[in-house]
């Protein structure tokens, strides 16, 4: 008797196989079991997949964009890179997307060719995961004070609409959406402000609903590396703190602390650095965390530098930039208890 150990399982279906046996041992009537080619495995069917998605958004670009992209999204990155960059394109800032620079849980920054009329040998597309794959940070800390950002312009919401605070309370489709566009504008005002008060940042080009367009740091062989993944010389060391800490002056002076300043978003090349990675920018004066949040950056900055020789004092330093750019002064606090009275008593 024929047994199911016998079956070949590279000739047989299994759930046939299994109706052949049982047929047998309990003399049931004998059906015709046709021999059908070896299924394909689970992976082999999951890489033939990923090549008709492949083709099929590499033949969709064509029709949507007018061109082709030269770069292979992975797959779920191809919907979502595109829609995102749409505009740039149609806006006649860039013309193809080259390479992935970087790779991350929030956002991934793309080597870009401008369009002819931009002038710029390289940009630098940095373009947020979909909401339902990025992994949103409690950032509350960081938003104090800041005000909410509700389009691609930054312009700020209105205060008195409780619609869209309650929204963000209530973590509504609308409220995630008000969210992501209020950070995403933030950093984008924040690197304009920066770049024109003559801050070391990527020159910022345009933004839009879910993507920032800006200067690229490094060439076409591959994007600039950051200061965790270079090794100083100590000639070069002391200059580059002491750049670093102009920036972060900068930064205060214009009502900013950075808020997650290290080696890991500072890029180095060339002999210069450029600093990177603005979503959780902290309003200076009116964050009650903001002097911790200062003296973390500043730490971080040193302990760096001092791998490399360079001696410095965290805490002093901390002392000395609180005292001329952030400390409250008095008199302003006096103004604004007097505006908030003024207030009150007119209505």
């Amino acid at each position: 008797m024929t047994t199911y150990n016998s079956y070949d399982s590279g000739q047989w279906d299994e759930s046939e196989a299994l109706l052949a046996y049982y047929n047998q041992k309990f003399s049931l009537p004998q059906q015709r079991i046709r021999n059908k080619p070896p299924k394909p495995s689970n992976q082999e069917e999951k890489m033939e997949r990923e090549r008709e998605l492949v083709d099929t958004v590499t033949a969709d670009r064509g029709i949507a964009l007018g061109l082709e992209i030269t770069y292979t999204p992975a797959r779920f990155e191809a919907e979502w890179l595109l829609d995102s960059l749409r505009n740039f394109f149609l806006q006649d800032l860039i013309t193809d997307v080259m390479a992935q620079v970087k790779g991350g849980k929030e956002a991934s920054v793309y080597r870009c060719v401008p369009h002819p009329t931009v002038d710029a040998g390289w940009l630098a597309a940095k373009v947020y995961r979909p909401r339902q794959f990025r992994n949103l940070r409690n950032d509350a800390m960081y938003r104090e004070g800041r005000q909410i950002l509700t389009d691609e312009d930054g312009k700020p919401a209105d205060p008195k609409d409780d619609r869209i605070i309650r929204a963000i309370g209530k973590k509504s489709a609308f409220g995630v959406q008000v969210q992501h566009t209020s950070w995403l504008m933030h950093e984008f005002t924040t690197l304009q402000k920066l770049y024109n008060a003559g801050a070391a940042v990527p020159r910022p080009v345009a933004a839009d609903q879910n993507a920032i367009l800006m200067g690229y740091i490094g060439d076409g062989g591959r994007g600039a590396p950051t200061l965790h993944e270079t090794a100083l010389s100590q000639a070069e060391a002391g200059p580059l703190f002491h750049e670093t800490m102009r920036n972060i002056e900068i930064m205060l002076d214009q009502g900013y602390i950075h808020g997650d300043l290290s080696a890991y978003n500072i890029l180095y090349w060339e002999g210069k650095i450029t600093l990177i990675d603005f979503p959780q920018v902290t309003n200076a004066r009116g964050n009650r965390s903001a002097r911790k949040i200062l003296d973390r950056d500043v730490r971080r900055v040193c302990d760096y530098f001092a791998r490399f020789g360079v001696n410095s004092n965290p805490a002093a330093i901390t002392e000395k930039l609180w005292k001329r750019y952030a400390e409250p002064d008095p008199m302003d606090y006096l103004a604004d208890m007097s505006r908030i009275e003024a207030e009150r008593e007119e209505e």
